[in-house]
């Protein structure tokens, strides 16, 4: 159970990270990490290639030191994603902070 619940923030930071720019898998397993998600490539790669077919976030190739590395940035549909995501985020962080007093 606790994993979903992480996944759910993961997918939150990587529509956060693509909004400011072009982001690729092996940057975000180092963010995230530094957040306290150590994430494996099984896990990191497939949630990246779901939020794209979803629609969440585009994705671009680039070749970079002679290798192919796919790049995604947020789209219309991420970028609304991630406006409802921080409007629930900050509800339940003002209630649940609320009931600790």
């Amino acid at each position: 159970m606790l994993r979903e619940f992480f996944l759910g923030f993961v997918k939150i930071h990587i529509l956060y990270h693509a909004a400011q720019g072009p982001v690729y898998g092996a940057e975000l397993a180092q963010e995230l990490a530094r957040h306290g998600y150590n994430l494996s490539p099984g896990t990191l790669y497939p949630t990246l290639h779901r939020l794209h077919e979803q629609g969440y976030l585009a994705r671009e190739s680039r070749v970079v030191g002679g290798r192919v590395r796919k790049y995604y940035t947020l789209t219309a549909k991420g970028r609304a994603a991630l406006a409802e995501a921080r409007r629930k985020i900050a509800e339940l962080v003002a209630e649940v902070l609320e009931a600790q007093v």
